[in-house]
């Protein structure tokens, strides 16, 4: 099948912004040039391509293109135009551009690990650096990151512009060795925060948005790409394909529908074996949060049913998972999975004193008392969870529970 102009352009961005992007700031020092100039390129692109024809090598066009730009818009400022007088040298763009690209290897995958280390800068409050991450790696539009993070595209646009602002004088270059763990580290959390952004419900009728959770999950491909042979990485990327597999059995009609329910004939079995072929060499690992969370993920990806699923295997891990994080969303999913193996009493003995914020604590005790068969107290917790939702579409699936009792 023919590749038109503009899918060429799409594909281009995709799997070429963050390189060239990376490109581009190692040479100017500067976000606001580069991501400037290579936008512009693009644009150029999305004119002349359908008129021209795709160049050969349209990777080293865009870096040419961008080039030009960056130049055009130093020397409209005379100061900077006679501290960089070699920038007036236009001729060997092209050629230059054109051997970058070919022998692009080990010297863009540093500089794009430069530019992933970047957005992952402790300067950055998490959702800001998540933002920035995706705006520069990855390309994504700032209206897209916007519908992310539930936020108007105004609000996220001077976001986006605080977060380049608190980077300004930032050294471009790969941290210490100490650091740099940090800040792989930061940048993994990052990515994992912009994909449970997507399969978390907001305020409205969205139930999920699994368009923007593919993107995270390529943010983690790219992790991998440019710091290879880590164990954590691997297991982050598996957790994030056996969850994103269940995408299209999540809904139905417009309704959540929740794992047990789901038709398991609709998850994504190659998306699953993926997984599954990177959690075989970790099994006998050391646990982590990454892996434990894989692991779990990966028992209901091969229960052939919920009845045939391994709660007591689940429940273990959840146990390992709670006691590394400490984590109230831990307890909470180990107070389901032991309620499954020893009924629900056990369960709720897990949420005493629990403190949760949002819907799911009161909404998973409702479930529980009413298994337990104490209808009054289970009513009492849904009316409360809810009292507590914003969504439009879990809110009914809560009513709807409520109803039943």
């Amino acid at each position: 099948m023919t590749v038109g102009p503009d899918d060429r352009i799409e594909q281009v961005w995709r799997d070429e912004w963050g390189r060239l992007l990376a490109l581009l700031v190692a040479q100017y020092r500067r976000l606001d040039l580069a991501e400037d100039g290579l936008a512009d390129a693009f644009e150029a692109a999305s004119r002349t391509w359908p008129v021209d024809g795709v160049p050969e090598n349209a990777p080293a066009w865009l870096l040419t293109a961008a080039r030009r730009r960056i130049i055009d818009r130093l020397r409209s400022d005379e100061v900077l135009a006679r501290k960089m007088p070699l920038l007036g040298v236009e001729a060997d763009l092209q050629e230059e551009a054109q051997r970058v690209m070919a022998d692009a290897g080990e010297a863009v995958r540093d500089e794009r690990l430069r530019l992933v280390l970047l957005c992952a800068h402790p300067n950055l409050a998490p959702e800001s650096a998540a933002a920035l991450t995706l705006r520069l790696v990855l390309g994504v539009p700032t209206p897209d990151i916007a519908r992310l993070f539930l936020v108007p595209t105004a609000t996220m646009a001077a976001r986006l512009t605080r977060a380049r602002h608190r980077l300004a004088g930032e050294r471009f270059a790969v941290p210490s060795r100490t650091e740099l763990e940090d800040r792989i580290d930061g940048a993994a959390g990052i990515a994992y925060l912009a994909f449970t952004a997507r399969y978390a419900p907001g305020t409205g009728d969205d139930v999920h948005r699994p368009d923007m959770a593919a993107e995270a999950i390529r943010l983690v491909r790219v992790l991998r790409e440019v710091a290879p042979g880590r164990a954590e990485l691997d297991a982050l990327l598996a957790l994030m394909l056996l969850q994103h597999a269940r995408r299209d059995a999540r809904v139905a009609d417009g309704e959540v529908v929740l794992l047990p329910h789901q038709d398991r004939t609709r998850w994504n079995a190659d998306e699953a074996g993926e997984a599954f072929d990177l959690l075989t060499p970790l099994v006998d690992t050391p646990p982590s949060r990454w892996l434990l969370e894989a692991l779990i993920a990966a028992e209901h990806a091969v229960a052939p049913s919920p009845a045939e699923t391994a709660w007591l295997r689940i429940a273990n891990l959840y146990a390992e998972l709670e006691e590394l994080t400490g984590s109230a969303v831990v307890r909470l999913n180990r107070a389901v999975a032991v309620a499954e193996v020893d009924g629900p009493l056990a369960g709720l003995a897990l949420l005493d004193g629990l403190d949760l914020s949002g819907h799911r604590l009161p909404g998973t005790r409702a479930e529980l008392l009413a298994r337990a068969g104490r209808i009054p107290e289970a009513r009492g917790q849904w009316e409360l969870a809810i009292s507590l939702c914003d969504n439009a579409a879990e809110r009914r699936h809560l009513a709807s529970r409520l109803a039943d009792h």
